[in-house]
């Protein structure tokens, strides 16, 4: 059974503004899915819909193999979800809050105790688990605010920018938390966010989408393949000879496949790394000197831009 499954999903607000359509995709247990966008892309409108704060306007929407507009209770019970503004008590402590949310899922006050602990210490917060909330960095907060969703072990976790605010070494532990509990604990991470780069370090798989729609979702290997077939093959030589080629981009002429990016620094497009072998042999039997050699593939940065292009295109 899929963790998450989106059917047709949409979503028109009272004011006719149309938030997501025709959205459709399905998360197996296990995935950290990176649902990826600028803001006002849809992102934190899916969040809500999935977990029953609002209806879809057409479409379904099953978590768990449940409803979550009729089923929103059995939902929060198996679900944690952070978003990138924590809201908790201020004039508790930071374990005092943790406990509370555990009563809240029925756990008993010594699991609480020890779970509370645990994430605590996990997330670097245990010397300050006697503190205000009040007192509390944004950074601290939002660690806390994991901590709260991640008390009752969910089985679906939806992060909303969970690194936003966070210093270097606090947003790297966030991280192999995430990847941790995906991988040991069969947890589906659900994480929305406009940073693409933070995204292609952490997620197993992209959602990306723009203005409501759903532009492509798949692996990384998978939108290089169907968006962006073409890597970058760059070489810095001390000489590099004409060299001719079978692959032909457009951009270069017949005889020479490589263009001089800069002194010494030479750049061509291949379709595969398996193209790599005879050229670099070519260059050598012909006299080049080949200090580096490294094959550049496309970003996700770059598939985004992409689409959003052909979007364009396509609108005109």
């Amino acid at each position: 059974m899929n963790a998450v499954t989106i059917t047709h999903l949409s979503k028109t607000y009272p004011n006719g503004t149309a938030a997501l359509q025709d959205i459709t995709l399905a998360l197996r247990p296990g995935e950290v899915c990176g649902f990826l966008g600028p803001n006002g892309a849809g992102k934190t409108t899916t969040v809500k819909l999935l977990n029953g704060i609002l209806t879809p306007s057409g479409g379904s929407l099953s978590v768990l193999g449940m409803d979550p507009a009729r089923e929103p209770e059995k939902i929060h019970a198996r679900c944690g979800v952070v978003t990138e503004h924590a809201q908790m008590y201020d004039n508790l402590t930071g374990k005092e809050n943790l406990l509370f949310y555990a009563s809240v899922f029925g756990i008993s006050p010594s699991e609480a105790a020890d779970r509370a602990d645990a994430l605590l210490w996990e997330l670097d917060l245990l010397n300050a688990q006697d503190k205000k909330l009040s007192s509390y960095s944004t950074g601290m907060r939002q660690r806390l605010s994991l901590a709260r969703a991640l008390i009752h072990r969910p089985d679906v976790l939806f992060l909303d920018e969970p690194t936003s605010g966070l210093d270097p070494e606090s947003a790297r532990n966030v991280n192999l938390m995430i990847r941790r509990l995906a991988e040991e604990s069969g947890v589906t991470v659900f994480l929305c966010t406009h940073q693409l780069r933070y995204a292609q370090e952490i997620c197993s798989r992209y959602c990306l989408i723009e203005k409501g729609m759903l532009l492509a979702d798949g692996t990384l290997k998978e939108l290089r393949s169907r968006i962006l077939p073409d890597t970058v093959l760059r070489i810095r030589a001390g000489h590099m000879p004409v060299i001719a080629g079978q692959y032909d981009p457009g951009q270069h002429s017949r005889e020479n496949i490589f263009q001089e990016i800069s002194p010494g620094h030479y750049e061509t497009h291949i379709r595969s790394e398996e193209e790599i072998p005879a050229i670099v042999r070519q260059i050598a039997e012909k006299g080049g000197l080949i200090y580096s050699v490294e094959n550049i593939q496309p970003s996700l940065e770059d598939i985004y831009f992409a689409l959003t292009d052909i979007q364009k295109e396509a609108s005109l």
